[in-house]
């Protein structure tokens, strides 16, 4: 049995006990599972489900139930605490995850459980939250452990035994000088096999690249993915060790990026519940169907234009839809392609206009494929030639076109500091609507008329 199949009869198993009232039963069960099992089996469920099974947590493990979920449902719970509730539900929270906590909250709630918490825990998380949650500092976690290079093998494992327990997922430990600055690591492996009275400047790396606490959470990914990292260090502008940033958050980092771009196509929020209140869903989905709207619209202007063209060749009607569509998939495939490039840091300046050259190259060459296949099409329907070299010079150009807009359209909008994946589906199908409805109309208009 997959890993999914098993969490969907775990789901089933539960909420059928919710439904029986065995709640004995579901708090016996809720205790067999890990916090990221629990965020999972609330996420899965319907909203009057959720309720009873958050009352059913144990009051400690609240805080670790909590970091898993997604920006909604952490919400919808979080409304339900005071400042004073919400510290104590904090407590052996990373500071990078209490921080993602936190900006769901009112400013001044937010505030009031800063002031709850101990000095040393109220730092840390400021720290976090003064940089930006999609950068390096937003994903850092400022617990580390440094030490000297000037330092034995020997002084640096008795400084590791005085801790109760060291940071998770610690491979490495920073090397840094007295002004705290990054001078590199001391891997584990290397401590663990060196000689007592070896210096650990003897046995440190100086080759690791800090990140750089203001680069961007994507970029960090990169590096991540190509470097094969479990963690790494994050320095500020003056070079000074602020902290580190390990592969669960990166992992994280991942997986929003993708469901952003999914999910972004069709006008939804990656962090959407699915059991969300259905006034709120619509609400939501309202604002993309009305650009949607506006923009079938525009299209439809265009045969509007045309309307006596369209009076006269009734059988176009039949023709533009086919060209519009097929325009609007040879769009979409070069579309996703340039995202994802742009997503893997795969498109530069300098290969963007290779890119954009051999996606109309290819374009050239499906357009001519097809373009026959249209004209065969429309001669086997209505048995006119003339009709058919229109609907296969209109497939060709709306094919051409649409590879054209969906490789520069992405490229433009980033330049623009607009979401490619957002904005650029719409638009490309806007786009090609137009182009396709144009190219047939203006053909036979010419041509046939």
């Amino acid at each position: 049995m997959s890993e999914t199949e098993y969490k969907s009869d775990y789901v089933q198993l539960l909420n059928q006990a919710l439904e029986s009232g065995s709640l004995y039963q579901v708090r016996q069960m809720i205790k067999t599972l890990p916090a990221a099992g629990i965020a999972h089996l609330l996420e899965s469920s319907p909203p009057k489900a959720r309720s009873v099974l958050w009352q059913l947590l144990d009051k400690g493990a609240e805080g670790e139930v909590i970091q898993y979920l997604n920006e909604d449902l952490q919400g919808v719970f979080l409304s339900e605490y005071d400042a004073a509730e919400v510290a104590e539900l904090a407590i052996g929270l990373e500071p990078d995850d209490l921080a993602d906590i936190l900006q769901q909250l009112p400013q001044q709630v937010a505030a009031e459980v800063l002031q709850a918490m101990d000095e040393q825990d109220r730092q840390r998380v400021e720290t976090v939250l003064s940089h930006d949650e999609d950068t390096a500092g937003g994903l850092m976690n400022t617990d580390t452990i440094t030490v000297r290079k000037g330092h034995t093998v020997e002084l640096v494992l008795r400084y590791l035994r005085r801790h109760d327990e060291i940071p998770e997922m610690t491979d490495n430990i920073h090397v840094v000088n007295r002004q705290d600055m990054f001078l590199g690591i001391l891997p584990l492996r290397e401590l663990l096999v060196s000689d007592p009275v070896t210096l650990v400047m003897d046995v440190m790396r100086t080759d690791i690249e800090a990140i750089p606490v203001s680069m961007p959470a994507e970029q960090v990914a990169q590096l991540f993915e190509q470097n094969d990292w479990v963690s790494a260090p994050v320095v500020d502008e003056n070079g000074k060790l602020v902290g580190r940033i390990t592969i669960d958050d990166v992992v994280d980092v991942i997986r929003d990026s993708t469901e952003h771009s999914l999910m972004s196509m069709a006008g939804l929020d990656e962090e959407d519940d699915t059991f969300a209140p259905v006034m709120k869903t619509a609400r939501r989905r309202a604002v993309w169907l009305g650009v949607n709207l506006v923009a079938a619209a525009l299209a439809a202007l265009v045969i509007y234009a045309f309307q006596d063209v369209v009076d006269q060749l009734v059988y176009l009607a039949v023709l533009m839809p086919i060209v519009a569509n097929m325009g609007g998939v040879a769009g979409t495939q070069t579309l996703t392609l340039v995202i994802r490039s742009i997503a893997l840091g795969h498109i530069s300046p300098s290969n963007s206009a290779w890119l954009v050259i051999r996606e109309l190259n290819v374009a050239m060459l499906n357009g001519l494929v097809w373009a026959v296949g249209m004209g065969l099409i429309a001669m086997f329907w209505y048995g006119d030639l003339l009709l058919a070299l229109i609907a296969g010079a209109a497939m060709m150009f709306n094919i051409v076109s649409a590879a054209l807009a969906g490789a520069w359209l992405p490229l433009f909008l980033r330049r623009v500091n607009l979401d490619p994946a957002l904005a650029g589906s719409v638009v490309l199908h806007t786009f090609t609507d137009s182009i396709g409805f144009f190219a047939v109309l203006v053909l036979a208009q010419v041509f046939y008329l």
